[in-house]
């Protein structure tokens, strides 16, 4: 399961009794960009294994947003990148995960969407996201990224919005990079916005090609996999570039750097919240690069709407996802890496404060779903 660190309110001894035997986590107090140092990443890895578990994926060492931008700094930026890598491999992390979105990592217009029968999940609603991008955030030209006709009804619905409904959409909208508390402000998304004018995903792809190329040379002598995440949502926000949201953008990002170790975190949440990616499907073509693995369930429909479901409900087929890990797995002979992601908040984790997505008991529920799922799937393949 992953863990936000010392001051999560999901403890590692939570997480121990969850009956997980690894922590996915990061060295969130470092600032993006500067050097993860042997002495921080022992700490961090001492608390964890005397919890009585192991540290072996880093989720995530976060890419500083020049070398997304294709700066003149990137270098510098890449530099320390490289070295963060080389430390965290001789500390015994086999596995680092990253992304490539600008700006934010994740958008939700909705962080407690409750549920028929009393719980609360993530969701993203269209016509919600709609009237955040014209209306409060009021991005400029975010008019034409929209139908005429989704424009009118957002207005329309803005315009009969109570201020408070109005600014929790905000603020739900607006919320930090995981990890942190902190909100960003109005003025700094459109700032960060504006700095991406110019930059298509032809281009953000060339980007990210370049800081592969530079990386992965370390990464492969140093026995690490790195392993990115898909866009989430994966379509166009913000009018922000997508290089990550379909099976012909994971073509290109494989062609361009074919090391084994440049790889997939492969989440089928974010995958998933797209009705033409096809998850199965792309689990078998991309097994050989699938380092690690996000196993969360979206219920979406044909407006562009999703929430998250239950691990063993959505629209992902989650047997047959088990089903192709695990023959991937009986294929490599390895084991690969996988965690419940974005659980719901329930029973007593409703009166907690936790990370959107991360209280504990929706997550252990569905680790003990897909626990039992594999250990099925394990049995028949037996027979």
């Amino acid at each position: 399961m992953r863990w936000y660190g010392p001051d999560d309110v999901v403890s590692l001894a939570d997480i121990r009794q969850a009956g997980c035997s690894a922590v996915v986590t990061a060295l969130h107090q470092v600032p993006v960009g500067e050097v993860w140092t042997v002495a921080a990443i022992e700490e961090r890895k001492s608390m964890i294994e005397a919890a009585g578990m192991v540290w072996e994926v880093v989720e995530s060492l976060p890419v500083h947003e020049d070398i997304k931008k294709g700066l003149p700094l990137r270098d510098h930026w890449i530099s320390f990148y490289r070295e963060s890598l080389r430390n965290l491999a001789a500390c015994g992390i086999k596995v680092v995960t990253y992304n490539f979105m600008p700006v934010l990592d994740w958008i939700r217009t909705d962080i407690a969407y409750t549920l028929p029968e009393g719980s609360k999940a993530l969701y993203f609603d269209r016509k919600a996201f709609t009237i955040f991008d014209n209306f409060l955030l009021a991005r400029p030209g975010a008019a034409k990224d929209y139908t005429p006709e989704e424009l009118e009804i957002a207005r329309q619905h803005f315009e009969q919005m109570p201020e408070a409904e109005k600014e929790k959409l905000f603020r739900n909208c607006m919320l930090g990079l995981p990890g942190s508390k902190i909100a960003f402000t109005r003025d700094q998304v459109l700032q960060a916005l504006s700095e991406y004018a110019g930059i298509d995903s032809t281009t953000l792809k060339d980007h990210l090609f370049y800081f592969l190329r530079n990386i992965i040379p370390d990464a492969a002598a140093a026995g690490i996999k790195m392993a990115i995440h898909p866009d989430d949502p994966p379509y166009p926000v913000l009018g922000l570039p997508r290089i990550l949201s379909t099976a012909s953008d994971v073509d290109d990002l494989l062609a361009a750097v074919p090391d084994p170790a440049n790889g997939l975190c492969f989440c089928t949440g974010s995958f998933g919240a797209r009705a033409d990616n096809q998850l199965v499907d792309m689990i078998r073509q991309y097994g050989q690069r699938i380092h690690f693995l996000h196993l969360r369930n979206t219920k979406r429909n044909e407006n562009g709407d999703f929430f998250e479901a239950s691990h063993l409900e959505g629209d992902a087929d989650m047997y047959a996802i088990m089903g192709e890990i695990f023959r991937i797995m009986q294929e490599r002979k390895i084991s690969l890496p996988m965690r419940p992601d974005h659980g719901h908040q329930m029973l007593d984790d409703l009166h907690k404060d936790t990370y959107p997505g991360y209280s504990a008991i929706g997550r252990l529920k569905g680790l003990a779903e897909l626990r039992g799922l594999e250990y099925a799937i394990s049995r028949e393949k037996r027979v």
